[in-house]
């Protein structure tokens, strides 16, 4: 799929819970984009990316299960379905949570530890030039965050802050422990949109060669 001018990207936001209205209003901002909030498992196939909003890992991933969209979705993802995962969506798709025997999408090569900064209480807010995504320096909100304590070979470290890695890349996965939708800087939403148009064109000049 060419990724032309005039084509309208379809992103669909997870709006089972969690922050969902913040990222639609960050989407919302952007020019040429559509945004379908995904409740069912047959909009995931009229979608071009997919964020993982922050809320509640186990709650979202109950509710994953319960509306049968976990398999679906780990499929699409591994079939190169372009993922952000944003706090709880940073659990949600790793392949190892700290101290929890049960994963759920089980897709990004890392080990992550859940409510690593604490409680309610201990959110914070800090900021960072992210390289890859801006060369400004990004506000950057953790609540009841997680933080990746190892990688696989495969993950691309984007953000270590004080000694602990909180964004990543890992072929069509995006994941941070932080939540970019909570200020007015679309850098990384901006970053997630480019990522989608890199990867339709990727399939579409992969498709007619040869």
């Amino acid at each position: 799929m060419l990724n032309g001018a005039g084509k309208v990207l379809k992103i669909g936001v997870l709006a089972l819970q969690g922050s969902v209205i913040e990222h639609i209003q960050c989407l919302e901002k952007i020019d040429g984009i559509k945004v379908v909030e995904v409740k069912k498992a047959e909009q995931l196939l009229e979608i071009d990316g997919l964020i993982l909003p922050g809320g509640e890992s186990t709650t979202i991933g109950k509710l994953l299960r319960e509306y049968d969209m976990l398999e679906p979705l780990q499929h699409l993802i591994k079939a190169g379905l372009p993922v952000w995962g944003t706090c709880a969506g940073m659990i949600l798709l790793a392949k190892d949570i700290v101290d929890q025997n049960e994963v759920y999408l089980d897709v990004l090569d890392v080990s992550v530890r859940r409510n690593a900064y604490g409680t309610q209480l201990d959110s914070f807010q800090s900021s960072a030039v992210v390289e890859k995504v801006a060369e400004h320096d990004i506000s950057l909100t953790f609540i009841r965050a997680p933080y990746i304590e190892k990688c696989g070979l495969g993950v691309d470290v984007l953000l270590v802050l004080n000694g602990n890695i909180v964004a990543v890349e890992q072929d069509n996965i995006l994941a941070t422990s932080f939540h970019p939708e909570l200020s007015n800087d679309l850098s990384f939403h901006k970053y997630f949109i480019n990522k989608i148009k890199f990867s339709q064109e990727k399939t579409y000049t992969g498709s007619h060669s040869g």
